[in-house]
């Protein structure tokens, strides 16, 4: 399975494109998308919504993974996330991929068994996973690769279970 996995935000948006089957996983790219704040917010949605779409283009991937909306104090900032969500998923639709989403609790338990692990836990199970260094990435990068994780992960449960 490909999946193109989704750090929603319009400052800064982690995407990752891994390939696997759960038991196994590659990361074939990962990056940040970061739009600078000097711009509009509608360009800053048209850059990371071309970005997207370009990586579609560029893998096909069979899912894109996005990570649920996580409420913050400014109400500002989770509205144009939201924002930015809605046109990912608008954009996956439109281009008949698939569009799983993982709540943060759920991405934490995928990684690493437990659902209020912190940030570093889940970036250690990162690194061990792929066995790759994360100490150069923004944080929103390696959220990425965690939710393309777990998609994976969901994935290989879902067919285990389709088995019995």
């Amino acid at each position: 399975m490909n999946v193109l996995a989704i750090d929603p935000g319009y400052g800064r948006c982690g995407v990752a494109v891994l390939e696997g089957d759960g038991s196994r996983s590659v990361l074939l790219t990962s990056a940040c998308i970061e739009t600078s704040a000097k711009l509009p917010f509608p360009e800053r949605l048209l850059a990371v919504g071309t970005a997207i779409a370009t990586l579609i283009d560029t893998y096909h991937p069979d899912v894109v993974a996005i990570e649920e909306l996580f409420f913050t104090n400014n109400a500002k900032t989770a509205l144009h996330v939201a924002e930015v969500r809605g046109m990912i998923m608008f954009i996956a639709a439109s281009k008949k991929v698939t569009l799983v989403e993982y709540n943060p609790v759920a991405i934490k338990i995928a990684l690493t068994g437990y659902g209020r692990a912190n940030k570093e836990q889940v970036t250690k199970m990162v690194e061990q996973i792929l066995r790759l260094d994360t100490t150069a990435m923004i944080d929103d990068e390696c959220d990425a690769i965690a939710v393309g994780l777990t998609a994976l992960a969901s994935a290989k449960y879902t067919a285990l279970q389709g088995q019995k």
